[in-house]
């Protein structure tokens, strides 16, 4: 396994490196709901919509192109959203706005995961549907500060390490894996600072 990781670091660009270092500040600061998260997430994304265009991964690639139309809308919101424009509370969705949120991203994985396959040369297609689909809910979570987005997270990340796996890019496939550690940190900071706030 050494090996391979010292293999990969002089294969990988250095750009790869960047954005997982960009990444993993994004998610730290995010925890901390530190407004310097999204600039963090704008160059993260901007570097890997190259990558995962590169390796023939489409829809992650246009995901990209999503999370930078995010950052600027999860900055806004957190530091002049809600109602005192003051920025933002950590809040949770009803049971219903969950189960809408899962149906849009069934159907959705589907009906793209049906078009790359036939249209495309797409790896894995419906896995890569469904890891953009399920991120771009859970962004838009993230940007509205919905507690329940790490679950979303622990999921998507998981699937994304075998879709990274595959494609060889084991930086960023080590970065998810260490996201499945983070994301349940996040979650517990923020439940905790959800509890502490006047509902």
């Amino acid at each position: 396994m050494l090996e391979l990781l010292v293999s990969q670091f002089h294969a990988s660009s250095i750009l790869e490196l960047t954005a997982v270092i960009f990444a993993i500040a994004y998610l730290l600061l995010a925890i901390r709901e530190n407004i310097l998260c999204w600039y963090a997430a704008f160059i993260s994304t901007s570097i890997f919509l190259l990558i995962f265009w590169q390796v023939n991964l489409y829809m992650e690639s246009g995901l990209q192109v999503y999370y930078l139309a995010m950052a600027v809308y999860g900055w806004y919101q957190w530091t002049r959203g809600g109602n005192k424009q003051s920025g933002i509370s950590i809040s949770t969705w009803p049971i219903a706005s969950h189960l809408l949120s899962l149906a849009v991203i069934l159907i959705a994985t589907i009906a793209s995961g049906y078009l790359l396959s036939e249209n495309s040369d797409a790896r894995l297609p419906y896995l890569d549907s469904f890891t953009t689909w399920a991120s771009i809910v859970t962004t838009y979570m993230v940007a509205r500060k919905v507690l329940e987005n790490w679950i979303y997270w622990f999921v998507i990340d998981s699937i994304s390490i075998f879709l990274y796996l595959d494609r060889e890019l084991y930086f960023t496939a080590l970065l998810f894996a260490a996201y499945l550690v983070i994301v349940v940190f996040g979650f517990l900071v923020w439940f905790k600072q959800y509890r502490s706030e006047p509902q």
